[in-house]
């Protein structure tokens, strides 16, 4: 063991990296692997070993970067940067942990020759394909395998299995020179073009990005600099939209850490879970106009909307007591620090369920949120400064405390409006590890009913422990239409208005006001004819809702007697009871893509079924439409291993990943086959662009009916959501059972805009007369083979659209549970034949702005 060790060490500083053999057993070529995934090098260059005994080593020195949950792999990496990853047997994962026992932890160091999992060889043998294991680098883009065990039998820890060599790196072991002089910095000049510019996402994105890589990479902006390690650091740098950076690296792997961090910071990335994609997802209404010199009405206050809607209500103070902290420590430096450690990680375990709970209930908004805050709070800008003040005799709170708020003063000062909301991040994580460490308690407030909270900032965990059901609105002395706090509040449904300024801190505690959050203003101590006014309003919003609700288990026919089913969007189970409750017809599209993220390997056959026979179990009778898995590189899927896409939204979406990662769809379709009874699920395939993709999916969809004894068929339809689609919508009719219309992608894909973009926000309007000649080309293509057509995009939900929509010819429209009753009356209202008629009048027009106006005035709203 000592002379391999010797040997290792020998070559590497000859510049090879040698691998020892994890595994006892006859080497298998990666070719000869029996997985089509590991032998076509999809998880990178590397070898085999069928293993005579039950316990996995580490081939060398390094750190634990991922295990498994269920114990069947493991990924190291070395002191050089290389990734390696260690996986038993083949599909074992489908084990569930079953037969495997972890000996090491996620982040540990450890020794060439340790004991990394033990595994039950024999039981492994009978419940999985093969027991042939693999050893593959998975970071080959940087290094390359330059010698492998010729064959034969090898010996864990003791016998050479793989030789590596950092790519560019010359035979004697010397970065390979540039015009004879060796590469140790680098730099480059770049423009921040992302929305938002450098805030919490994509520094933390660049903080990733050099790890495993020997480097100092510092970014700098207006004669300051961040080390790349700190998020907080980055962000208080202010580099806002379009602002010009030097990115500057030191040390071997200088040119290529530099320029992963430039990639990162430039990258566009649709559909992240960070602030500026969620205020993409719900934007904030604007600042409303007013006439310069025109004084408000009396006792009025102007803010700008966060959210919209109207309350009447007690304004009731929200702002916590300040915590105060004793200054001078009573325990060691070291009993601070460990008090400081477990606070940290209890607050991050609290973290992670808020993540992961949000996730499972579809608020993905409120989930990339708290995961910001998982990133902020091990931000060594923080830590290290709290420790620092430690190790001087200060007290756990009093360092957390001094840290954060030195950096929410910086945050603070910067003039980029965006990342000096995030001051208000750094406050939430201030009041939770202080919490943690026990020097103030969060008391449970009682709140009176029609409580409209007033303070001068909310944070998102705030938020997260209101009693909803006594909240009629927030208002906010500052804060901005882009915070957390405001992203949370409209997806709670609440009225909000930030931005109000101090006078809002002059209202007494228990006045009554009236919250016109739309309008952006705030009356309190309103005359009785205004409190009257707001209270009609809201009544009469109220009453239409009732009404739409006693209405909502009936059938939504038109005037004329022309049937319309009116389903539900839905995520989770409980979106579906909330479809039953609201009176859907159907399940017009289940999202699954909530089962495959935030987890670290992807759902097996049982999970999935398991799943979907919930949801359907839940319906009460009626049928689901299932969606297949519609993830990709834009999402939060770390088990996928994607490479970074310059334009996700044009990249491996839909069924181009399944074509991709086979097995994924495979598992998927298995489990939807297997839920009972067999005709309450229907198949929907997104990203279809023509025929030939539908056929050879419906081959393996039967193929796999065939084999698991089913013999009664199971409907399979298309999602209309890319032009082609919708133009070739008659030689996928003849194949499909029923067409789904996706509006929102078909508008960003038509209309080449993207609609997670705030400033096309208005112009992407799914009521384009291109958008709408394209819905017109479909249920003309599906007619001609008798198959119906629905829309489940958003464009199915708005009043405007519906009439359009039926005289288009949908005969289905799928929506958000609470909309449902309210399109069902919207439709009880219509006449058929004059939504055709005039259906195909707007195809004419030459803007949606000229199309909604028609249809107001033709239907008027409530």
């Amino acid at each position: 063991m000592e002379r391999a060790e010797e040997s290792r060490l020998m070559s590497q500083s000859q510049g090879k990296i040698v691998l020892l053999a994890p595994l006892t057993g006859p080497v298998v070529p990666l070719a000869e692997v029996p997985d089509p995934v590991f032998a076509g090098g999809m998880f990178g260059d590397g070898i085999g070993i069928d293993p005579l005994e039950g316990r996995l080593s580490a081939p060398c020195a390094g750190i634990v970067t991922h295990l498994a949950r269920t114990g069947h792999a493991v990924t190291l990496q070395t002191p050089e940067g290389v990734e390696l990853l260690l996986h038993i047997g083949i599909d074992t994962v489908e084990l569930e942990g079953r037969g495997f026992t972890a000996k090491v932890a996620q982040g540990a160091h450890v020794r060439a020759g340790e004991l990394l999992i033990e595994f039950d060889q024999d039981y492994v043998a009978r419940h999985a394909p093969s027991l042939v294991s693999v050893v593959a680098i998975a970071n080959g883009d940087a290094f390359e395998v330059i010698e492998r065990a010729p064959g034969g039998l090898v010996k864990a820890g003791e016998t050479p299995l793989l030789a590596l060599r950092r790519k560019g790196v010359a035979q004697g072991g010397e970065p390979a020179p540039v015009d004879g002089v060796a590469v140790t910095e680098a730099h480059r000049d770049i423009v921040l073009s992302q929305a938002g510019g450098l805030h919490a996402r994509p520094a933390a994105r660049a903080r990733d990005a050099v790890r495993g890589l020997d480097a100092r990479v510092y970014v700098h902006y207006d004669g300051r600099q961040a080390n790349v390690e700190s998020v907080v650091a980055l962000m208080g740098l202010g580099a806002g939209e379009g602002a010009a950076v030097r990115v500057h690296g030191a040390g071997p792997d200088a040119a290529r850490a530099v320029d992963a961090v430039a990639r990162e910071l430039l990258r566009e990335v649709h559909g992240e879970l960070e602030e500026t994609p969620a205020r993409m997802r719900s934007p904030a209404p604007r600042q409303p106009e007013t006439t310069t010199g025109m004084p408000l009405d009396p006792n009025t206050l102007a803010g700008v909307c966060a959210a919209p809607g109207i309350a009447v209500g007690t304004l009731t103070r929200w702002d916590d007591a300040e915590f105060d902290p004793p200054e001078i420590a009573t325990g060691t430096p070291a009993a601070e620090s460990r008090l400081l450690d477990r606070a940290l990680a209890a607050v991050d375990a609290e973290l992670n369920t808020t993540v992961r709970d949000a996730s499972q209930r579809g608020a993905v908004g409120e989930a990339g949120i708290f995961a910001v805050h998982r990133v902020l709070l091990e931000d060594p800008t923080l830590v290290d400064a709290a420790r620092d003040l430690i190790s001087l005799g200060k007290s756990a709170g009093f360092a957390w405390r001094s840290a954060i708020r030195e950096q929410i003063a910086v945050l603070t000062n910067v003039e980029d409006l965006l990342l000096a909301e995030r001051a208000a991040d750094l406050r939430d994580i201030e009041k939770r590890v202080l919490r943690a460490l026990g020097y103030a308690n969060h008391v449970a407030r009682t709140l009176p009913q029609e409580a409209v909270l007033a303070a001068v900032e909310f944070t998102p965990s705030d938020l997260a422990s209101l009693d909803r059901e006594r909240v009629a609105a927030l208002v906010m002395a500052g804060g901005g239409a882009t915070s957390h706090a405001a992203i949370i509040a409209r997806q709670f449904g609440i009225p909000a208005l930030v931005a109000v300024g101090d006078a809002l801190l002059a209202i007494a505690d228990g006045t009554q006001v009236v919250v016109d959050a739309s309008a952006g203003r705030l009356e309190y101590a309103p005359t009785a004819l205004e409190l009257e006014r707001a209270q009609l309003e809201r009544q009469r919003l109220a009453g239409v809702r009732e009404a739409n609700r006693r209405t909502s288990q009936q059938a939504a026919t038109t005037s004329d007697g022309r049937r319309i089913e009116v389903a539900a969007n839905i995520a989770t189970l409980d979106d579906a009871r909330a479809a039953v409750e609201n009176g859907a017809d159907a399940v017009g599209l289940l999202r699954t893509e909530l089962l495959f993220i935030h987890r670290e390997a992807a759902p097996s056959v049982d999970e999935h079924r398991d799943s979907y026979q919930a949801v359907v179990d839940a319906l009460g009778g009626r049928t689901a439409i299932i969606r297949t898995l519609d993830v990709g590189a834009d999402k939060e899927v770390p088990y996928l291993t994607l490479p970074p896409e310059v334009n996700p939204a044009l990249g491996l979406r839909g069924i181009r990943l399944a074509q991709l990662r086979p097995e994924l769809l495979d598992d998927q379709l298995r489990g939807l086959l297997a839920v009972q009874p067999h005709g309450a699920v229907r198949i929907l395939l997104p990203m279809v662009t023509d025929a030939n993709e539908l056929v050879r999916l419906r081959k393996r969809i039967d193929d796999f009916a065939h084999a698991a004894g089913r013999k009664e068929p199971i409907e399979v339809g298309v999602m209309i959501e890319v032009p082609s689609a919708a133009l070739l919508a008659d030689q996928l009719a003849r194949q499909a059972d029923f067409l789904s219309i996706g509006t929102n992608d078909l508008t960003q894909y038509t209309l080449a805009m993207d609609r997670c973009q705030p400033d096309l926000a208005a112009q992407a309007d799914g009521l384009h007369p291109a958008v709408l000649r394209l819905i017109d080309a479909t249920t003309q293509g599906a007619a001609k083979h008798g198959k119906w057509v629905g829309v489940c995009g958003a464009l199915a939900g708005d009043p405007v659209a519906v009439p359009l929509l039926i005289g288009l010819g949908v005969t289905e429209l799928s929506v958000d549970p609470v909309a449902v009753p309210g399109i069902k009356a919207r439709v009880r209202r219509l006449d058929y034949p004059l939504c055709r008629q005039r259906a195909q009048d707007v195809l004419s027009l030459d803007s949606a702005q000229a199309v909604r106006a028609a249809s107001r005035e033709i239907w008027p709203l409530d």
